[in-house]
């Protein structure tokens, strides 16, 4: 079984919002999830827990998410 993949993503530095397409019988939705990288030695990690200096670079990130489903639903 393949894992399901974003449809989507926006980053910016090292918050991401990922863009995931959900198809239902009552039409098509999209979620977000938020998630901020950090490096652990040699290896890339993600957290959804967020920083006070994390805030408005994800508020930048989400508003660009907004966006993009935007783009998206007009496709």
């Amino acid at each position: 079984m393949s894992k399901q993949k974003p449809v989507s993503e926006v980053r910016i530095g090292h918050i991401k919002a990922a863009i995931w397409k959900n198809e239902t019988e009552n039409g098509t939705f999209f979620n977000v999830t938020l998630s901020r990288l950090y490096r652990d030695g040699d290896s890339w990690k993600s957290t959804d827990s967020l920083g006070r200096d994390d805030l408005l670079l994800a508020a930048k990130v989400l508003s660009a998410a907004h966006s993009r489903i935007y783009e998206l639903q007009a496709e």
